[in-house]
C-alpha cells in the first residue's frame, strides 16, 4: 500500500523513483562523515587543552613501542589495545563532564565537585588497572631479557 502510494507520487511529479533513496542516503553518508569530524575535533581539543590526557598518550605510545620490542603475544596485545582504549575513552568522558558542569553550574557548588571527582576517580581507576596489566606484560619480559 505504501510503495503504491509512493509510486503514484512519483508518476504524478515526474521524480524518479529511487531519486528520494539516493538523496536520503546521500544524506546518511553526510551526517556519518560529519559524525567523524566532530569526534576528531573533540580528540583534537581533548589532547589540545588537557594535560593529563597528553600525558596518557605519552604513556600509552611509550607502551605500544615497548610491545614491538618486547614481541608480545596477541593477547597481550588485546590486553594492552583494550587498557589504552579505556583510559583514553574515560579521559575524554571526564573531559566532557567537566565542561558540562562547568556549563550548568558556573558557581561553585558541593554536587558539581562531587560529579568531577568521581568522574576523575574513574579515570584513575583505569589508569590503574592499566599500570597493573602493563607490568604483568613488560615486567616477566624485562625481567627474562635483564636477567
Amino acid at each position: 500500500m505504501k510503495s503504491n502510494r509512493r509510486l503514484s507520487y512519483h508518476l504524478q511529479t515526474g521524480a524518479r523513483p529511487f531519486q528520494n533513496q539516493w538523496i536520503q542516503l546521500s544524506m546518511n553518508i553526510r551526517r556519518c562523515i560529519n559524525s567523524f569530524r566532530f569526534a576528531f575535533q573533540g580528540l583534537a581539543d581533548l589532547f589540545r587543552t588537557q594535560p593529563n590526557a597528553r600525558i596518557h598518550l605519552l604513556l600509552a605510545l611509550a607502551a605500544l613501542c615497548a610491545g614491538f620490542w618486547l614481541s608480545i603475544s596477541r593477547a597481550e596485545w588485546i590486553a594492552l589495545g583494550l587498557c589504552i582504549a579505556l583510559v583514553l575513552a574515560l579521559e575524554a568522558v571526564n573531559t566532557a563532564l567537566e565542561y558540562l558542569t562547568d556549563l550548568v553550574s558556573p558557581a561553585q557548588h558541593p554536587l558539581a565537585g562531587k560529579a568531577k571527582d568521581a568522574a576523575a576517580a574513574a579515570v584513575l581507576l583505569a589508569a590503574a588497572g592499566a599500570a597493573l596489566t602493563g607490568g604483568l606484560i613488560f615486567l616477566p619480559k624485562l625481567y627474562a631479557l635483564l636477567g
